[in-house]
């Protein structure tokens, strides 16, 4: 058993590490205000290969293995957790396209998105489905060469900045609920497709939003894998997108710990160091060995992915754990902080609202744990 990253995954992990902090971080604040993530940053990290780069070289991938791609995710989120969001979307998507899309349709679109041209985004929930994502009520139909698309799709991520989508649509009845599901490569400037935007408290550079369909025609090419397999292929690839989740919130929760471990040391009440005061420096302790243990979990689900062994509930132990967690990290260490903390030029207010919608999107906490449960009960 061998806990240590190669020589080639922590050179990787450095130079991330300071173009996070050189570049990402001091743009945090500004993306927020501005409520997008720059597309001249986002081909930046295209030129550096971060994006998808455990995707085939043939799409312009890097080979990387999937706990490298974890390592950048990581490094990123320190600096912007928002902008971490782009590379786990590019793995979450591009597994998809080059798993299950043609081979014209996946050289026609992969390259352009991992090297960061194009923005992908997935397109699953819908109005009246939230946490039963099998609920879908999209409609598919099939009229000649094409298939034209009806509905609306709700809450996601980027829906407003994105090129091109993997939307989810119901092909065959209601009844089928997930076996009557399949998945499309929509372009987003295709005719008929219109698209909201929210206000919310946070990840306000990612944004969410809704999507509508008016009888958008999609060439029936644009199915990927075969007809009502769609639910399927999503479910496989957010077992990976998890532990990247868990590694973005945490990466959050480790840079707060750095920065208040350091406050400890530098601040003075009573005469002494902050640091000397046990009511400040036990809970961060405490908080210190969770978070050490949930990146663990975190890579360790990774690790099973790219031996190629199940990982549904490391997955979901990811998806609850790291979200719920970084927020009580962030939350400690604002208060650790004083009022300096909660004021706004420091970046702990806006982790705390960042970090919070991962409580909710991709998975609640509740879903998770069924999995967890479903996974652990005898058969």
């Amino acid at each position: 058993m061998n806990f240590a990253f190669t020589e080639e995954q922590d050179a990787i992990r450095e130079s991330i590490a300071r173009f996070s902090a050189d570049v990402l971080a001091p743009g945090y604040r500004k993306r927020d205000q501005a409520g997008v993530i720059e597309r001249s940053l986002i081909r930046q990290l295209g030129e550096m290969g971060v994006l998808g780069g455990e995707l085939p070289e043939e799409f312009g991938g890097s080979g990387l293995d999937c706990i490298t791609s974890g390592l950048i995710v990581e490094e990123i989120s320190r600096g912007d957790f928002n902008v971490g969001y782009i590379p786990l979307l590019v793995s979450l998507n591009g597994q998809i396209i080059a798993s299950h899309a043609s081979p014209e349709l996946a050289h026609a679109w992969l390259p352009d998105i991992i090297a960061g041209r194009k923005i992908p985004c997935i397109a699953l929930t819908e109005p009246h489905g939230g946490s039963d994502a099998a609920n879908l009520r999209l409609k598919a139909e099939r009229k000649g060469d094409v298939f034209v698309l009806n509905g609306e799709k709700t809450s996601i991520s980027m829906a407003d900045q994105a090129d091109v989508a993997v939307v989810f649509a119901r092909t065959g009845t209601v009844e089928q609920r997930a076996s009557g599901i399949s998945a499309f490569l929509v372009p987003m400037d295709l005719p008929g497709i219109t698209t909201t935007r929210f206000e919310d408290s946070g990840q306000r550079a990612i944004g969410r939003g809704s999507i509508f369909f008016d009888n958008v025609e999609v060439p029936a090419g644009n199915m990927m894998g075969a007809e009502g397999k769609g639910f399927k292929q999503v479910m496989q690839g957010f077992d990976y997108s998890r532990a990247l989740i868990g590694l973005q919130c945490l990466a959050v929760a480790q840079q707060s710990l750095d920065e208040t471990w350091q406050w400890l040391t530098e601040r003075q009440a009573f005469g002494q160091h902050l640091s000397a005061f046990q009511g400040l420096t036990h809970p961060l302790a405490e908080l210190q060995t969770y978070v050490q243990a949930a990146r663990l979990q975190c890579f360790y689900a990774l690790w099973l992915k790219d031996s190629k062994l199940p990982h549904n509930a490391e997955a979901a132990m990811n998806k609850w754990w790291g979200p719920k967690l970084a927020f009580d990290v962030v939350k400690q260490c604002l208060l650790a902080h004083g009022h300096t903390g909660w004021g706004e030029d420091l970046p702990f207010a806006q982790r705390l609202r960042d970090v919070l919608g991962l409580q909710i999107g991709d998975g609640t906490a509740q879903i998770m744990k069924n999995i967890i449960t479903r996974e652990y009960l005898p058969k």
